[in-house]
């Protein structure tokens, strides 16, 4: 495997023990459907990892604060979505944010535009979620906004990143005024490099905030293209293309374990780099994400989970 050079004078770390600290505190994201097919995510997942729950447009929010009631009870941090576009009006969020935090005790949240084309109501952007105020007012400590390595067409229909940066340059200056910890949760990418480019161009533009890379975890080949091209990954779904080629690989569950490793061992190197924390999208399955953390350094699940 090609590891990417360091900078002058750094020492290239163990590639085991820099992936084993990297995996340190990872989230995962879930959907209530997907959740519903796990009987105990303690089975699978380290005590108090940071569960995202994704808020999919049609699903109610029912069974959002259902989802987020039952992992909280198994001693998980929930942060559910709040996307922007399928929020009807301030009514509507409040009581969001008041049945999340009543319900389930929730008091973090990832918020984003989501993924319609069109608002379907008063919000089109996680900037006005920001700016409702009602989630300093509801004493929320935590909020995430998203990032995109690879760009936007969303944002960005031309292809370059000035939009998004410069959303993300308001988000690091709504930081400032705050009480709420704020992170970067990204789309999930393919190759190192762009990410540790991307990384880079928002400390040199201003942007502070922690980012939580997104990582898709193992899952078969076709599987992961579907999602990839679905969810908009830019080049570096070139690394699935290339592995396409070479039919022997077609049934074999592509893994996340060489762009891992590589930035592992780039923030090992470079301790200020501005990736904190691994976040996973299970695109084949929980159970199998989870394996793959345990096997390559990651904390395992809680033992008492059998008895519980």
């Amino acid at each position: 495997m090609a590891l990417l050079p360091f900078r002058k004078g750094k020492t290239q770390p163990d590639s085991s023990t820099a992936l084993t600290s990297f995996l340190r505190g990872y989230s995962v994201e879930v959907m209530p459907r997907t959740a519903a097919k796990v009987e105990d995510f303690r089975a699978l997942l380290p005590a108090g990892t940071r569960v995202y729950i994704a808020h999919i447009d049609g699903t109610p929010i029912d069974e959002m604060v259902a989802t987020a009631k039952r992992l909280a009870g198994e001693g998980f941090d929930v942060m559910p979505h709040f996307p922007a576009r399928i929020i009807a009006d301030t009514a509507t969020l409040a009581e969001w944010i008041a049945r999340y935090q009543g319900e389930a005790g929730v008091d973090q949240a990832l918020l984003l535009a989501g993924g319609v084309d069109a608002p379907r109501g008063d919000f089109h952007c996680s900037m006005q979620l920001l700016e409702s105020g009602l989630f300093d007012r509801a004493g929320f400590t935590r909020l995430h906004v998203a990032g995109h390595p690879e760009g936007n067409r969303d944002i960005d229909p031309d292809g370059s990143t000035k939009n998004v940066m410069e959303a993300l340059v308001w988000k690091q200056k709504f930081s400032e005024r705050t009480d709420a910890k704020m992170a970067i949760a990204t789309q999930f990418a393919f190759e190192a490099g762009p990410v540790i480019a991307w990384a880079d161009a928002l400390r040199a533009a201003g942007v502070g905030l922690p980012i939580h890379i997104g990582i898709a975890g193992p899952a078969k080949l076709q599987t992961m293209i579907k999602f990839a091209v679905a969810c908009g990954v830019g080049p570096s779904l070139r690394v699935l293309q290339r592995r396409a080629r070479d039919v022997s690989k077609l049934v074999v569950p592509f893994e996340p374990t060489q762009i891992l490793s590589e930035l592992a061992q780039h923030k090992a190197a470079n301790p200020e780099f501005a990736i904190e924390r691994v976040h996973f999208f299970p695109l084949g399955g929980i159970k199998a994400t989870a394996a793959w953390t345990a096997d390559h350094g990651g904390a395992k699940a809680c033992a008492a989970a059998a008895t519980a």
